[in-house]
């Protein structure tokens, strides 16, 4: 099988020849929405480590093949001030090994970034429906030699944008090797079944779900790409169980791995511990209007973030007086029903709900009108103004004036 290469990019023709059919490379499409400033940006505030010898879940550093434990001095600061001085640093401080920086959820440390992205992919959203589980971005940096996990399958449809260097990813129709393993290291006896994309900065390359894979890199010099993954396959529901229960615990803690099985592997009749309390936390979220506030919020979440969730989160609430004027930058719904409900806006969830006042307050904003705290009935104020800070916090109303 060969690559197909386009010259011009639009979504028409992407979703009715490529779309989970095969893998297209476009070569230097205008508008794309990863910057290389910004994007060394968010690479430094996705990678800060909770504390100086952590690395955080979201981030991978390798040297050579061996994952690094400690991030030490290997992840990029705000004072290497580019990728220019990152690398350089790398070089000093590895003597010329091979690494690799990956950041997962890249997408929810900037939101200028978030923002682009969102708006590049609505436009396939409008024509192949927006994905109920949310889109991944992840950003890979470094010259490594192969992908850290070697040959393997996605659950997503996958875009991979060229932000510096040459990338080169490695395609198989089919999986080449017959164990019973899902990744492969050492793919060098598969390589004649294989076929190659070459993605320079400015490049799109998409390839489906079902292709197997590897990146590699194109020479010694580091290179830097974000990929987005579409999901296409399997898991679903266990990742949207999994949204929907985030921050919940169980009621005892005790081991993952429990004595509580009998010699043949088999558990007694009563279930061990920790499950148990696990499927009476479920139970009681079921018997609770929280659940139904919980799943409320979680399908205004994905829906407002544009395929993107999570987003950067809320901002710092910044103090609004009477006469400051404020209008809307992004789309404000509200939960359906009658009555006070929750709102939201780019993937953030108020923290309470919004009363008629506050209700009559985002119809305006929605038809683009100005608002002011102070055109308000004086009893009216104090919940519109807390709303108004929450939804600039969200960065969805902005002060006129102010861009």
């Amino acid at each position: 099988m060969t690559l197909t290469t386009e010259h011009s990019f639009d979504w028409d023709t992407f979703a009715d020849r490529f779309w989970d059919r095969r893998p297209v490379l476009y070569k230097g499409i205008a508008d794309v929405p990863f910057a290389e400033a910004e994007v060394f940006e968010s690479a430094v505030l996705g990678s800060r480590p909770p504390h100086p010898l952590a690395v955080p879940a979201n981030v991978q550093f390798l040297i050579r093949r061996g994952q690094q434990t400690r991030p030490r001095d290997y992840l990029p600061e705000l004072s290497d001030r580019s990728f220019d001085g990152y690398e350089a640093r790398m070089a000093d401080r590895l003597r010329g090994q091979r690494y690799a920086l990956v950041v997962h959820r890249f997408h929810a440390f900037s939101h200028p970034l978030w923002a682009r992205a969102q708006r590049f992919y609505s436009g396939l959203w409008e024509r192949v429906g927006q994905p109920t589980h949310t889109a991944g971005s992840t950003m890979f940096h470094g010259s490594y030699e192969h992908s850290p996990v070697g040959v393997h399958q996605d659950r997503f449809a996958t875009f991979m944008f060229c932000v510096r260097g040459t990338k080169r990813m490695r395609f198989w129709a089919e999986r080449p090797w017959s164990d019973p393993v899902h990744t492969v290291l050492d793919y060098q006896p598969y390589l004649a079944s294989s076929f190659v994309a070459e993605v320079e900065p400015g490049d799109l390359l998409y390839w489906p779900a079902r292709y197997h894979h590897v990146g590699e890199s194109a020479g010694d010099v580091p290179a830097t790409s974000v990929n987005v993954g579409v999901p296409r396959r399997e898991h679903r529901p266990y990742y949207e169980i999994k949204d929907l229960f985030r921050g919940t615990r169980p009621a005892a803690s005790a081991p993952l791995f429990t004595p509580d099985a009998g010699p043949d592997g088999r558990l007694a009749e009563e279930l061990p511990t920790a499950l148990a309390d696990a499927v009476d936390a479920f139970a009681r979220h079921l018997g609770q209007d929280g659940f139904a506030d919980r799943a409320t919020a979680l399908a205004l979440r994905v829906r407002t973030a544009g395929g993107f969730w999570p987003t950067q989160p809320p901002a710092q609430l910044r103090p609004l007086d009477d006469d400051t004027p404020v209008r809307a930058c992004a789309a404000l719904p509200a939960a359906p029903g009658d009555g006070p409900r929750r709102f939201a806006a780019n993937g953030n969830v108020s923290s309470g709900v919004a009363d008629a006042a506050a209700l009559a307050v985002l119809a305006r904003l929605a038809a683009g009108a100005v608002v002011r705290v102070g055109e308000l009935p004086v009893a009216e104020r104090a919940g519109v103004r807390r709303l108004l800070q929450e939804l600039e916090s969200f960065r969805a109303v902005t002060r006129a004036g102010t861009g």
